[in-house]
């Protein structure tokens, strides 16, 4: 076995997993204001970005070579019904329309989450019910505002929307609701299989979608079924999405693997905020070598079925590719 692996031009020749830049999706969250880029505490070498400052980022992913973008907003007012996911003239609809003029769009896919947490006021993503003392997350009144954000993202720009909500049945209403607004050309990518995860923290001081009470755990996945993900994808894909995001990465890779060898859509994969952090953490006491410990956590989901790859490093990964 050794004979293949002497020389590193060997070991390219017979590699099984390809990395590229290509196959990496930058998240970026959009603020208000003008100049911004507000460094976030918890993510080292992510910032806030206004709108201006998003479209610089946009143009230097486009110039690394990187699959696309994904947005996430930080509206300046919250509320109950989510005003600011499907305003108009929204922050993140407001980016798309910016983003549309520049050249970078056309060799960048430019995709729009779609949740209403960083827009409710309670930090939920969906509408909240009270009943007595007790809070819950209602899922059917959700279901339309999740689809008029869809809407209005599909609308401002968005090549691709993407429900990360994980309420029952809201791939069939945003399906439905873009063919009624002559979008039905807009892919759908479901987070299908997104876990109750400890791992979200640094994203939520990012895009400040802190539950005010209370968990998700009711309506995203309990960490320990891997064949209920199998059929909340099954799911999606009949609903009517095209193309499916696990999430996380790292501590799923074997759901990721199942996922791949039952479904032949584009897989993706988001390596979430929690993971990078802990890596930059590593890197910067000096217990990991950063160059080859981000390489190998990427490398190792594409080998376990990912088509793309959601990080946080993906300028950086771009630049040694």
């Amino acid at each position: 076995m050794r004979r293949m692996r002497r020389t590193e031009a060997l070991r390219q020749l017979v590699r099984e997993t390809r990395l590229e830049p290509g196959q990496l999706v930058l998240p970026v969250f959009v603020c208000p204001g003008e100049g911004v880029r507000k460094p976030i505490g918890s993510m080292p070498g992510v910032a806030n970005l206004s709108v201006d400052e998003a479209v610089k980022e946009a143009e230097a992913a486009a110039e690394l070579g990187l699959g696309g973008l994904l947005l996430f907003g930080l509206p300046e007012t919250k509320d109950e019904q989510a005003t600011g996911a499907w305003d108009p003239a929204g922050i993140v609809q407001t980016a798309l329309r910016a983003l549309r003029q520049t050249a970078a769009a056309k060799s960048l896919v430019l995709i729009a989450d779609v949740c209403l947490c960083e827009y409710t006021s309670h930090g939920h993503c969906g509408v909240v019910r009270q009943q007595g003392d007790a809070y819950s997350v209602a899922n059917d009144p959700s279901l339309e505002l999740l689809a008029r954000t869809a809407v209005s993202l599909a609308q401002a720009g968005a090549d691709i929307v993407a429900p990360s909500d994980m309420m029952d049945g809201r791939v069939a209403a945003i399906r439905k609701g873009l063919d009624a607004a002559a979008l039905e050309e807009t892919p759908i990518l479901s987070y299908a299989a997104k876990f109750a995860s400890a791992f979200y923290g640094p994203f939520r001081e990012a895009a400040d979608s802190a539950p005010q009470f209370g968990d998700r755990r009711s309506y995203q996945m309990d960490p320990a079924n891997g064949r209920e993900a199998m059929r909340e994808i099954a799911l999606d894909l009949d609903e009517g999405a095209e193309m499916i995001l696990m999430k996380p990465g790292m501590p799923y890779l074997d759901v990721l693997h199942a996922a791949r060898e039952r479904f032949e859509v584009p897989m993706g994969v988001y390596q979430v905020s929690g993971e990078y952090s802990m890596l930059q953490a590593a890197f910067a006491r000096g217990w990991l070598e950063p160059e080859r410990t981000m390489l190998e956590s990427l490398t190792g989901m594409r080998r376990a079925g990912a088509d793309f790859i959601v990080t946080y490093f993906a300028k950086d990964a771009a630049r040694l590719l």
